[in-house]
């Protein structure tokens, strides 16, 4: 599979947002993107008004970056949404956000996306009691994210979770820090997600 191996601050400014895929380098005066709000490269400060294409495409790049999926995913994706009730574009995000991965880094539990899909391929989560190592699978409403037991006593979560206590799991997600469970309360509606984009130009790029 694909991988992206450059410095992965330089999407973040590329793409003009915090993506957060660096952990706590997102959170402190460290972020490139801080230091630097303009796209990397030598003609990042004189870049020419895109164009409707560019536009459409650059919203795309921008929300697979976001939740670390590959073109080949991101398309079944919009599939998937297409043919769903209601508007594609929300349907589209609301699929993307209850990825496992995603859900593990929304209860706390990973410092990034990326680590909270290592995280998961390593197989320290159960749902709804049954190990599931797999970062793209789609959770439900009421579905139960656990901790495995032997996973706790671990410095590497001990850390996570103190690092990450000041961050707030959404309205759409219940968490139990003494038991380290956490319940889809209900599927994410668009208001429920933080991400500045403008999905309608993903439809409107798809629809060509």
């Amino acid at each position: 599979m694909a991988r992206y191996t450059d410095a992965v601050c330089r999407q973040c400014r590329r793409e003009g947002i915090k993506l957060f895929l660096k952990g706590d380098r997102c959170y402190n005066g460290k972020c490139a993107l801080d230091k630097r709000a303009y796209p990397p490269g030598q003609h990042g400060q004189s870049r020419k008004k895109p164009s409707e294409y560019g536009l459409q495409s650059r919203e795309k790049q921008k929300v697979r970056r976001y939740y670390g999926v590959l073109e080949s995913q991101f398309r079944k994706y919009f599939g998937m949404a297409e043919v769903q009730k209601g508007e594609t574009g929300p349907n589209l995000l609301r699929i993307l956000e209850t990825r496992l991965d995603n859900v593990v880094y929304r209860l706390g539990l990973g410092m990034s996306r990326p680590e909270a899909r290592q995280l998961v391929r390593h197989g320290h989560f159960t749902v709804n009691g049954k190990k599931v190592n797999i970062p793209s699978y789609l959770i439900k409403s009421g579905d139960v994210i656990t901790l495995k037991e032997k996973s706790r006593s671990l410095d590497k979560f001990k850390a996570v979770i103190e690092a990450n206590g000041s961050r707030v799991a959404p309205k759409w997600l219940d968490f139990d820090a003494n038991t380290i469970t956490g319940r889809v309360v209900d599927l994410p509606a668009r208001e429920d997600l933080d991400l500045q984009v403008e999905e309608h130009l993903i439809v409107e790029l798809y629809s060509k």
